[in-house]
């Protein structure tokens, strides 16, 4: 098995000119070289938003697992604030990486984790008032019913 998806079924649906030309150009511009996964993507992503919300929209105790990632100047008390996040118990972090971006000047710490979508909202505001933070973002995981792990 070489770990390609095989396509088997042909969904069809109808656009008007514009709307199939701006699809052309938006797969393009996106990096899709294929024209199914592109909508298999973006339908999946959007169907995940629409049924899972934002994560400053989802309930408390919807648990969740995704990477926080957090770019930063170092030497300036982050690091610290970042472990802290590393060994409490609100999240559960299995993975961490560190980089320093040598073109941008600025480090990126990387955390996988688990918890709930309060503890991911508190840890972001927490981030966001913390001085020589630059900017923060959360990538939740798609959520499946089944899968590979």
């Amino acid at each position: 098995m070489t770990g390609r998806i095989i396509m088997s079924q042909i969904i069809t649906f109808s656009a008007d000119k514009a709307f199939a030309n701006d699809l052309e150009n938006i797969i393009k511009k996106s990096g899709y070289q294929n024209r199914s996964r592109f909508l298999r993507d973006a339908a999946l992503y959007y169907s995940e938003i629409k049924q899972r919300g934002e994560l400053r929209d989802m309930a408390d105790d919807e648990v969740l697992e995704g990477h926080l990632i957090i770019y930063y100047q170092h030497n300036h008390g982050v690091e610290s604030k970042l472990m802290e996040i590393r060994h409490s118990e609100n999240l559960e972090i299995s993975t961490y990486n560190h980089n320093c971006l040598k073109h941008s000047h600025t480090c990126v710490d990387i955390l996988l984790g688990i918890g709930t979508a309060h503890e991911f909202r508190r840890i972001i505001e927490f981030l966001q008032n913390t001085p020589h933070v630059n900017k923060i973002a959360f990538n939740p995981a798609p959520m499946r019913d089944e899968g590979c792990c």
